[in-house]
C-alpha cells in the first residue's frame, strides 16, 4: 500500500507515532485479543527493551509473535505489500522475503522510512501454515496501527537501576577496548537505543526469561556466562527485575573473531571487554 496524505494531514513519522524510541513499550502495540483471536496465550507477553514477544496456541499449533525492533536503511528482502486495513496517514506496510518459508514478516513503515518489524513463526514450520502465520501478522499490524492512531502507545516502566536506562554506547567508548574493537573505531548506536556496535565488539541490553544458567565465572564484578556461536564469542550477565521473578535483564557483549584467530583468542578478547564494560552497569 502506497502512503498518501490529504490536505491538512501530515505524513506520520516514526518519532511522532512512537515517541522516544528508548522508552517505547512494544507490548503496548500488541492487542492480545486482536492478535490471538480464538487462541490461548501460553504465558504473559515478554516486554523487552527492543521488542515484545507473545506466544499462544491455536488448534494444534503454537505461534510466536514478535513486534520490534525498529530499523531503517535499505533491505533487499523488503517488498511491497497490499495491506487491506486502515493505516495512519503516510504509513505503509511491506513484507519481507527473509525466511519466508517458515516466518511471515510485515514491516509497518513510517513516512521517514523507519520500520517496525512484526514477525510470526510457529512450531509447525510447514509452508502450508504460512497462511495462518500471515493472518496473525496482519492482525498484529492492525493492532499496532490502531494503537498508534488512537495515540495510546505506552512507555516502559523501568526501576531506577534498570539497564534499560543505560546508554549502551557509553561503556564502549573507552581506550581499554581499543585492542578488541579496533583503535580507530567509534561506537554506533542502534535506532532502538539499547544496543551499540564498535568495530568487532557489540553490546546489547534486553529482557529475557529467568532460566537456570550453565557454567558461570566471575568477570568485571559479576557472574557471567561465556558462550560461542559461529565466529562470535559472547559474554552475558543478568540482573533480577524487582517484582518480576520470572524475568531478568541481561547484558550481552559479543566479539566477532577474524580469520586466522582461534576461538580461545576471541573469547579472551571478549573477557577483557567484559572486565572493562560490566563494572559500568548500575
Amino acid at each position: 500500500m502506497t502512503p498518501s496524505t490529504t490536505a491538512g494531514e501530515e505524513a506520520l513519522t516514526a518519532s511522532a507515532a512512537l515517541g522516544e524510541y528508548s522508552s517505547l513499550d512494544y507490548c503496548s502495540l500488541v492487542d492480545q485479543r486482536k492478535v490471538i483471536g480464538g487462541g490461548n496465550a501460553v504465558k504473559p507477553p515478554l516486554t523487552s527493551f527492543e521488542f515484545c514477544r507473545l506466544e499462544f496456541v491455536e488448534g494444534a499449533n503454537r505461534y510466536t509473535v514478535t513486534a520490534g525492533p525498529i530499523t531503517s536503511g535499505q533491505d533487499p528482502n523488503n517488498q511491497p505489500y497490499e495491506y487491506g486495513g486502515p493505516l495512519p496517514e503516510g504509513v505503509s506496510v511491506q513484507q519481507s522475503t527473509f525466511n519466508e518459508a517458515t516466518a511471515c514478516t510485515r514491516l509497518l513503515t513510517f513516512a521517514d522510512g523507519i520500520r517496525l518489524s512484526i514477525a510470526v513463526t510457529s512450531d509447525d514450520t510447514a509452508p502450508a501454515d504460512q497462511t495462518a502465520r500471515c493472518r496473525i501478522a496482519d492482525a498484529t499490524v492492525g493492532s499496532a496501527a490502531g494503537v498508534i492512531s488512537a495515540r495510546q502507545v505506552g512507555r516502559l516502566n523501568l526501576d531506577q537501576r534498570s539497564w534499560g536506562r543505560v546508554a549502551p554506547c557509553a561503556p564502549l567508548d573507552q581506550h581499554e577496548l581499543d585492542a578488541a574493537a579496533g583503535a580507530e573505531t567509534k561506537p554506533a548506536p542502534a535506532l532502538s537505543g539499547h544496543s551499540c556496535i564498535r568495530g568487532k565488539v557489540s553490546f546489547s541490553l534486553s529482557v529475557g526469561a529467568d532460566t537456570t544458567p550453565g557454567a558461570t565465572e566471575a568477570l568485571g564484578g559479576r557472574q557471567v556466562q561465556v558462550t560461542t556461536s559461529g565466529a562470535f564469542c559472547q559474554v552475558t550477565t543478568h540482573r533480577p527485575i524487582p517484582g518480576t521473578p520470572d524475568r531478568v535483564e541481561q547484558a550481552t557483549l559479543s566479539v566477532v573473531g577474524v580469520d586466522g584467530v582461534s576461538e580461545d583468542a576471541t573469547c579472551a578478547a571478549a573477557r577483557e571487554v567484559a572486565v572493562a564494560v560490566f563494572p559500568k552497569l548500575p
